[in-house]
């Protein structure tokens, strides 16, 4: 069922808050890392304002999501919003984790991360130099 222009706003504003809110973010820190202006995100929240698609990709990397889900639900892709695709979104959309513990496995996911990827750098220079 396809959502209405105004319910599509509301929808993407609503998602957008949700997630922010569960990655502990304040709206002036997502406005910084997402290169928006304050009030420019929060009308986008209130479903006042229609964001474009490069702003919802700025957006979504900001808040470590995928951009077609943001797409989805502000009408811009058809379809049903995607599954949850990286382990990040994941952990964000588990509606049975509060927000303590999202912000605990997603730190600790990002450390495993880190750690693979240093391990698998130095393994790189050691076969170099042999």
């Amino acid at each position: 069922m396809a959502l209405r222009p105004s319910d599509a706003l509301q929808d993407v504003g609503e998602f957008i808050r949700h997630q922010r809110e569960s990655a502990q973010k304040s709206l002036r820190d997502l406005a910084r890392s997402a290169g928006v202006s304050n009030p420019y995100l929060s009308q986008i929240e209130r479903g006042i304002r229609r964001p474009s698609a490069d702003i919802l990709q700025q957006i979504a990397r900001a808040l470590e999501i995928s951009a077609e889900t943001l797409y989805v639900r502000a009408g811009i892709l058809d379809g049903a919003p995607p599954e949850t695709s990286t382990v990040p979104e994941a952990i964000a959309s588990d509606m049975k984790l509060s927000a303590e513990q999202k912000q605990s496995l997603l730190s600790v996911y990002r450390s495993f991360v880190s750690s693979n990827e240093a391990g698998a750098s130095a393994e790189g220079n050691d076969n170099t130099s042999r």
